[in-house]
């Protein structure tokens, strides 16, 4: 989290984190404990990477691109999707029978967002944008990132101006709880 650049390189260096996450994951047989504690890291990085997107990269696509406000309605639908499945893992620990089918939804779903936007989304971004726009919204992604909540909120919203209103109260919340739990930490 918070890794420096422009904006395109910040955020695939997260997708980059979260995989490496998804593979700790994967090795690991089921049932076994660590699982649980790598889905809540991952968890942890997708919720504030959505977030600072939502805030920030979303409205610079909505502005910047010709089909921007179609491409950034179905990424904000793509992280509802990886939300409520993020939500539902919340309850889940790792012997749980459910756990299973949904982290392996939710590493489909994320992996196949990365995809669209590594593919599409950015390259697009790169030519339509200076570098000083791409790293300015570096910069706001990072703060936004700092102050993001790191549990998922499915009924929020994720779009300005009350997600930028609303997410840093909710995300000191969670971190405080994150905190006095000891979530995502490993013994």
């Amino acid at each position: 989290m918070g890794h420096g650049g422009n904006v395109i390189d910040e955020l695939v260096t997260d997708h980059r984190e979260v995989e490496e996450l998804f593979g700790k994951i994967e090795a690991l047989p089921p049932g076994d404990k660590k699982r649980k504690v790598y889905a809540d890291q991952a968890t942890m990085e997708l919720i504030r990477h959505s977030v600072a997107e939502e805030e920030y990269l979303y409205p610079a696509v909505r502005e910047h691109l010709v089909n921007g406000n179609t491409m950034a309605d179905r990424e904000i639908e793509d992280h509802s999707t990886a939300e409520q499945l993020m939500k539902d893992l919340e309850g889940c620990a790792a012997d749980d029978p459910e756990f299973d089918r949904l982290v392996g939804e939710l590493m489909s779903e994320v992996r196949s967002h990365i995809a669209e936007e590594e593919q599409t989304l950015f390259p697009q971004l790169r030519v339509a944008c200076s570098e000083k726009e791409l790293d300015d919204l570096g910069d706001k992604v990072r703060r936004a990132k700092k102050m993001a909540p790191t549990r998922p909120h499915p009924s929020a919203p994720d779009t300005p101006p009350a997600n930028k209103l609303l997410a840093p109260g909710a995300g000191l919340v969670d971190r405080l709880r994150d905190a006095l739990s000891g979530r995502g930490k490993e013994d």
